[in-house]
């Protein structure tokens, strides 16, 4: 069952108080527990030790699994009474406010972060007074990343225009969202209505977004791990050889690929697949004088002739 992101937040300080409580607990048995696959649950573990109760970088969770058991070394540090300062409790109801804010954000939730932000206010005391002099305006994002939210939360479909970087356009279709991640950006996994299959899009590329009356009906599909990156090229993908030059050797350490053979001047000859071959055009003159496309023919050529596009344009 696709989670969203409040619910995993729920999830995750739920663990918290599961983990204090049951020392040494077995993975197999805390996934069972909260309903969610092992891999999903290292995931979560994999978040905690970034959390805390300061600001400031100290009292993070000390919490690490060999994979088998899971050990909280610190739970007495971080069970103490939490004192905010000053600037950690203008933080905390600056964004607090803006969160209320978000459109889409389910009332029930939005009526707990109210109540919540009271009862800080009233225990921060004059510290209140200077938050409320600041706000917050979140980019639009924020506001798709709601919408997205609330529409897995009540299974509805969506209405999407989206900005497709491959083909430079924008495109209009509906959508029946899964879920939300976030691999160096934030992303929905979706079934597109216009294309019939499984897609991810990247959420500052929507350009607008509503929410539709019809539910969502997403044929039943097995989630992708993404444990290795969110590009994940299969075997049956077109291959595309790129050839950089010194100055270009980081594509080998950013883009999954098949093969890296040594040039003799010091750059790289790069076999890699890709289920859209033409989004590489952007590499392509990205690298400039440190790298070029080679194969297949028809891709080489089309690079060149952006390449001279753009040089074009500068001429004007």
């Amino acid at each position: 069952m696709a989670t969203n992101a409040i619910d995993q937040t729920r999830r995750m300080l739920s663990l918290v108080t599961y983990l204090r409580e049951r020392p040494g607990a077995r993975v197999a048995e805390v996934a069972r527990a909260f309903g969610i696959t092992e891999d999903e649950l290292i995931a979560d573990l994999d978040v905690l030790p970034m959390c805390g109760t300061s600001f400031r970088g100290g009292d993070l969770l000390d919490i690490d699994t060999d994979g088998d058991r899971i050990w909280w070394h610190n739970p007495d540090d971080v069970a103490e009474p939490l004192r905010l300062a000053a600037d950690e409790a203008t933080a905390l109801l600056v964004a607090a406010r803006a969160v209320a804010t978000l459109p889409g954000l389910r009332e029930g939730d939005r009526q707990a972060l109210l109540r919540a932000t009271a009862k800080l206010e009233a225990a921060a005391g004059e510290a209140a007074g200077a938050s409320s002099r600041l706000s917050v305006t979140f980019e639009s994002e924020g506001g798709v990343f709601a919408d997205v939210d609330r529409a897995i939360a009540e299974r509805r479909r969506l209405w999407l225009r989206y900005y497709s970087p491959a083909r430079d356009e924008l495109t209009e279709r509906e959508v029946d969202p899964i879920r939300l991640f976030a691999v160096g950006h934030t992303y929905v996994e979706a079934w597109c209505r216009l294309s019939e299959a499984r897609r991810t899009f990247r959420l500052d590329r929507v350009a607008e977004i509503k929410l539709l009356d019809a539910p969502a009906d997403p044929p039943p599909i097995e989630l992708r791990d993404l444990s290795e990156g969110l590009v994940q090229p299969a075997a049956e993908d077109p291959e595309v050889a790129v050839e950089v030059g010194p100055g270009g050797r980081w594509v080998a350490e950013y883009y999954p690929h098949d093969s890296a053979e040594e040039l003799p001047d010091g750059g790289l000859r790069i076999t890699l697949r890709t289920p859209e071959p033409a989004s590489l055009r952007r590499l392509a003159l990205r690298l400039g004088k440190d790298g070029r496309i080679v194969s297949p023919p028809a891709l080489a050529d089309s690079a060149r002739q952006a390449a001279a596009q753009a040089l074009a344009a500068y001429g004007e």
